[in-house]
């Protein structure tokens, strides 16, 4: 039987559909990510995350969100511009979304509902809030936004 993530469908940030099955096998590292936060400059250790563990199996997936102070304005070209250039990241970048709200990404409803925050709070706090799911489907661990990407390096190795 197929783990539930695997039937949600996502766009990349070139507006391509994706079925999140394509991921099936893979650990997924999701994260909820702006270009004008003060935790931008996490897209360096998530990048960083990337290069040593993609060979092992570790996707690192970006989805863009301007739900919290409006710090993702750009569109999806000038956002993908913005992390390659500014940061280097070849990791896989998707259409901007919402987290919460009515309007969330099926996605963040799911990732949320299963494994919701601090007190058990469904909703996104902000930008950088990390969400770790293993090869099977399952959503492992939710990382607040200053948890710093070195430090989730550990928890990865051990589901690879």
């Amino acid at each position: 039987m197929s783990a539930p993530i695997y039937d949600i469908k996502v766009k990349d940030i070139k507006q391509q559909e994706h079925a999140l099955g394509e991921y099936r096998d893979k650990v997924m590292l999701i994260v909820n990510t702006a270009s004008k936060c003060g935790f931008t400059p996490q897209y360096k250790g998530l990048q960083e995350l990337y290069d040593k563990f993609h060979v092992r199996g570790l996707e690192v997936m970006g989805f863009p969100c301007n739900q919290f102070g409006a710090q993702e304005p750009g569109n999806n070209d000038e956002i993908a511009s913005f992390c390659e250039l500014n940061f280097g990241v070849n990791f896989p970048m998707f259409d901007k979304v919402d987290v919460n709200g009515e309007n969330a990404h099926p996605l963040y409803k799911f990732l949320s509902e299963a494994k919701p925050g601090l007190l058990n709070t469904k909703a996104i706090k902000w930008n950088f809030t990390k969400f770790l799911v293993d090869r099977q489907g399952n959503v492992i661990e939710r990382f607040a936004p200053n948890t710093e990407p070195a430090d989730i390096a550990e928890a990865i190795e051990k589901l690879l």
